[in-house]
């Protein structure tokens, strides 16, 4: 795995929180013509744009709601061959943000659009706090079942067992919530970088519909684009 912050752009050509602080937006540049990807090299290029402009675009919104520190992103690309297409968010052993994605995501993109908006996506999880929200989900939803279970008379492997079902139950119980929002926000900064939210957004109708499954991780694909189209709405009229 390779990590690249904004300024290692060369070594790349090779391959619900409360706001603590109000910083001022400023006026999202007007989108330009998405750049269509058709190769290797294409997708490199891409998104090496891509980073270049959303990585400051997500530090400027991620300042409306952390400290400075917390908002230093870098960007992560998962470079084995083999793994399928994803991107994720998680935090480096300072505590860091860094957003991974996989040369099978890049490579899969039709064009910067979309990678603009995933990237904006796994910032949003970031600045939102759903890691550590999931987090203390799965550990209230343990302990929980583990309670369940031992005042139920179940041996030390029932109680092990209800803990881990509880653990799982616990981080699925908002993660629908979680995307939406973050769909929202991630819509805000690639918009903010430039690029078109509402194209990025194509990327859905080409992923599996989880439809409304109980206790699903992700929302059905249509209210997420709904989603994306309403928050845009927003930002174009001021209302956001």
């Amino acid at each position: 795995m390779r990590v690249l912050v904004s300024g290692m752009l060369a070594a790349l050509m090779l391959a619900g929180c409360v706001p603590t602080a109000t910083v001022p937006m400023a006026p999202a540049p007007v989108p330009q013509a998405a750049t269509q990807i058709d190769n290797p090299d294409q997708a490199a290029r891409a998104f090496v744009d891509v980073v270049t402009r959303v990585e400051p675009a997500a530090e400027q919104v991620c300042r409306a709601y952390l400290s400075p520190q917390r908002c230093q992103f870098q960007i992560a690309i998962d470079d084995r061959l083999q793994a399928p297409p994803n991107a994720f968010q998680t935090l480096d052993d300072a505590g860091r943000p860094v957003l991974v994605f996989t040369l099978a995501l890049i490579f899969e993109a039709r064009n910067e659009d979309e990678l603009a908006f995933v990237m904006g996506h796994e910032a949003a999880h970031h600045i939102l706090g759903h890691m550590s929200r999931q987090e203390q989900s799965a550990i209230t939803g343990a302990m929980l079942a583990g309670t369940l279970a031992s005042l139920g008379g179940g041996s030390a492997a029932d109680v092990e067992a209800a803990q881990s079902m509880g653990a799982q139950l616990g981080a699925r119980s908002f993660s629908k919530d979680y995307e939406l929002e973050a769909d929202a926000l991630g819509t805000e900064i690639a918009w903010r970088a430039g690029f078109d939210p509402a194209n990025g957004a194509q990327f859905f109708t080409r992923l599996p519909d989880p439809g409304n499954r109980f206790l699903g991780s992700h929302p059905p694909n249509a209210q997420r684009i709904q989603t994306v189209n309403q928050t845009l709405d927003a930002l174009k009229t001021g209302a956001r």
